[in-house]
């Protein structure tokens, strides 16, 4: 697909800029990849208004490992740990 980063044979990782980043887990269902990118994005906006205050840095933590992006590997963990990581709730930043 046009606009896809490099991934790695193994399909773990993406390639951006040359350097190396763990890929989201493809199992996740693509509406809830979806609804957890735009949290991590509304977290990310929030990082920038805070200047890194440390509760936003904490959500966008929560929105990656819920995405599989950090954490324990998704590839070392079965299908139930899998949907319970992206299926655990994750809040948005408070409107402001």
């Amino acid at each position: 697909m046009p606009g896809e980063p490099e991934r790695t044979d193994d399909g773990r990782h993406i390639i951006v800029g040359g350097r190396r980043w763990r890929a989201t887990d493809p199992l996740i269902p693509d509406d809830r990849n979806t609804e957890l990118r735009s949290i991590l994005m509304a977290w990310r906006r929030d990082v920038k208004r805070t200047q890194g205050a440390p509760e936003s840095r904490a959500g966008v933590q929560d929105a990656k490992v819920a995405l599989g992006e950090r954490g324990t590997p998704w590839w070392e963990q079965t299908d139930d740990e899998r949907r319970t990581r992206w299926e655990t709730e994750v809040p948005r930043p408070p409107q402001t």
